[in-house]
């Protein structure tokens, strides 16, 4: 082992280290790892930026582009709409559902095929008396299992293909991942649909239930001598977090506002409405000399009469209506121009709010609205709820006008849990945006153009046919997948280079598969899985293809089982919730824990194995 293969080992064992610490994002660290490449001189500063240009980079752009558009036009709802079933049992439902997840995630982005059908999901559980999770889980697997069909359905497969490419082979087609990718995707969706959904783990706290209804939601007097009095309510806020409540209105001169300005003074007779936990009630009372003027505890019911989530934020948004709508003498209200909504919102991967808190972004001063509770892996709070870092995964309980609520889930990349209404741009833009979309994939499946001149194409003619608005175009690109693609590359070039690839795969032909050439496919196959697991799909597969190039190589055995070995593998991360963003993004609405993965987890990636290597064998032969 020379200096320089060294040197890359110790730069993928730290890269790897910090997927895994996960305190830094993951294009955060790619990158780190490209520079110290650089710096450490294994990778040349004329060639630290090529992947930013790669094939594969821009077709990954370029897709995200169309699915925001397929989205936008309403195709995707319009289809779920026809396949999906209006009744039928439990086992029917989620195959039917988690068969559609795979379908869109075989021509799109499956984070986004999973946020679309999420809200489905949700109601699919209501109605068969589920809890969500049994539900979400399966939806988010059948996702992931959709996007090994296809080229462009994950970025690995597009990693896979230009790796192929660059060993003078060419690129894999739009259906060379068919043949394995669908059997392998057939048979994880029969098992997960009739049997596994079953052992999803019982959590009670789903996403049609994630909050408790047992808090009070208070009206309290600001009396003469009370402390608030001229004082701003950030300071009132202030003293109210020994108490763990917070401010979500005020009812001032016969006026209600809703999520008032922090800046705000203070008089005596303002009522203040306030959301605190019914032990710290008293605490709160007194330690400002406030009056309790009205307070709503929970009816005392068994606990299978519980109320309702919708009852209690009914209940609330009826006593916090809209600033500008004026209240008379006698209390009642006038028709209001803009409804006070309270809806839940699940924070995505790469939310711009993910490590900053209700405070840090200004919430009510910025968007006039109200967090109320966090979920958090099933445990639900509003204890220090201003000062709460938000966490991939997490539901937020949020209160106020509709439109703020849009435009906060908008700006920050949160994704609504109930089912809204779609309204279409245009009469005919869904047909149009599929047709674009289908022309794309003919172009490349007959290859008249490369890949990723076909869906730049496609792209720009969304554009140009104003299917997306040129201000969507950038909005809808995931960045941090561009920046982790484009820095990975030249890292996983240099592995290449350096021999670092051939050593490794040395090793796995001398001392491990012991010279059988399909104990090498399997080990290539599960240990892609396991760092699928543990760290990005894209890194993986970029880290493991020049493995799989010299291994191939090594034994004078064709390539290409090996390399689709690679996607497969980096595209089976089901024993972890961080090992795929869907499988985080579910982690808040179902209640989940970490640990709660693995037991339908492992039997799917048992499945995927059994499935997968002799349908290799057969489709590529060695």
């Amino acid at each position: 082992m020379n200096s320089a293969q060294l040197t890359i080992l110790l730069v993928l064992g730290a890269t790897m280290a910090g997927f895994l610490w996960s305190r830094l994002r993951h294009d955060v660290v790619a990158m780190a790892a490209l520079l110290l490449c650089v710096v450490l001189g294994t990778v040349s500063g004329r060639d630290a930026f090529s992947g930013f240009g790669h094939p594969a980079v821009i077709t990954v752009a370029c897709v995200l582009v169309l699915g925001h558009g397929l989205q936008a036009t309403g195709a995707v709802q319009a289809l779920a709409r026809r396949l999906l079933p209006t009744s039928a049992g439990p086992s029917l439902s989620i195959l039917c559902l988690i068969g559609l997840a795979a379908l869109l995630s075989g021509f799109m982005n499956n984070v986004g095929a999973l946020a679309l059908l999420m809200p489905i999901a949700i109601q699919i559980a209501a109605q068969q008396n589920l809890p969500a999770g049994k539900v979400l889980m399966p939806l988010a697997f059948g996702s992931i299992l959709g996007g090994m069909t296809t080229l462009i359905g994950t970025p690995p497969n597009l990693i896979v293909s230009d790796f192929r490419l660059a060993s003078g082979k060419g690129a894999f087609t739009m259906f060379d991942f068919a043949p394995v990718g669908v059997s392998v995707a057939v048979a994880g969706l029969l098992f997960v649909g009739l049997i596994g959904w079953r052992m999803v783990p019982l959590r009670k706290q789903s996403a049609s239930g994630s909050f408790d209804t047992g808090l009070y939601f208070s009206e309290v007097r600001i009396v003469e001598d009370s402390k608030p009095v001229n004082r701003s309510l950030r300071e009132v806020e202030q003293m109210l977090d020994e108490s763990d409540a917070q401010i979500i209105g005020l009812v001032r001169s016969g006026m209600r506002i809703s999520a008032p300005n922090p800046r705000r003074i203070l008089k005596a007779g303002d009522i203040l409405v306030i959301e605190v936990d019914p032990d710290s009630l008293a605490t709160a009372l007194s330690s400002l000399g406030l009056k309790l003027e009205e307070a709503v505890p929970p009816r005392e019911e068994d606990e299978d009469d519980a109320p309702t989530e919708a009852a209690a934020i009914s209940a609330i948004a009826d006593a916090l209506p809209d600033k500008s709508d004026p209240v008379d003498d006698k209390g009642s209200d006038k028709p209001r121009s803009s409804e006070v909504e309270i809806r839940e919102f699940v924070a995505t991967p790469n939310a711009e709010l993910i490590g900053r808190s209700a405070t840090d972004i200004e919430l009510r001063t910025r968007f006039g609205i109200n967090l109320l509770a966090i979920s958090r892996q099933g445990r639900r709070s509003i204890k220090r709820l201003r000062s709460t870092a938000i966490e991939a995964g997490d539901v937020l309980l949020m209160q106020g006008p509709g439109e703020s609520l849009a435009g906060f889930a908008a700006q920050f990349g949160c994704l609504p849990l109930a089912q809204r209404d779609i309204r279409v741009p245009k009469k005919g833009n869904a047909l149009k945006a599929s047709l674009i979309m289908a022309a794309a994939i003919v172009a490349t499946t007959l290859g008249v153009f490369p890949v990723a001149i076909a869906f730049a194409l496609a792209a720009l003619a969304f554009v140009v046919t104003r299917i997306v608005p040129l201000r969507s175009v950038y909005t809808s690109i995931d960045w941090s997948v561009i920046v982790l693609l484009g820095a990975m590359l030249p890292v996983a070039d240099a592995m290449a280079t350096t021999g670092t690839a051939d050593l490794i795969a040395r090793f796995l032909l001398d001392t491990v598969s012991q010279g059988h050439v399909t104990a090498v496919l399997i080990i290539l196959l599960v240990v892609t899985m396991f760092l699928s697991d543990l760290m990005n799909n894209v890194a993986t597969a970029a880290v493991m293809c020049p493995i799989a190039l010299s291994a191939a190589d090594q034994f004078g055995v064709n390539a290409d089982a090996f390399l689709m070995a690679i996607a497969i593998g980096a595209s089976c991360a089901f024993l972890t919730p961080i090992g795929h963003q869907n499988n985080t993004l579910i982690l808040g609405p179902g209640g989940f824990h970490f640990g709660d993965f693995w037991r339908l987890g492992l039997a799917l990636e048992v499945i995927v194995v059994a499935v997968s290597v002799p349908m290799l064998l057969w489709a590529w032969p060695l």
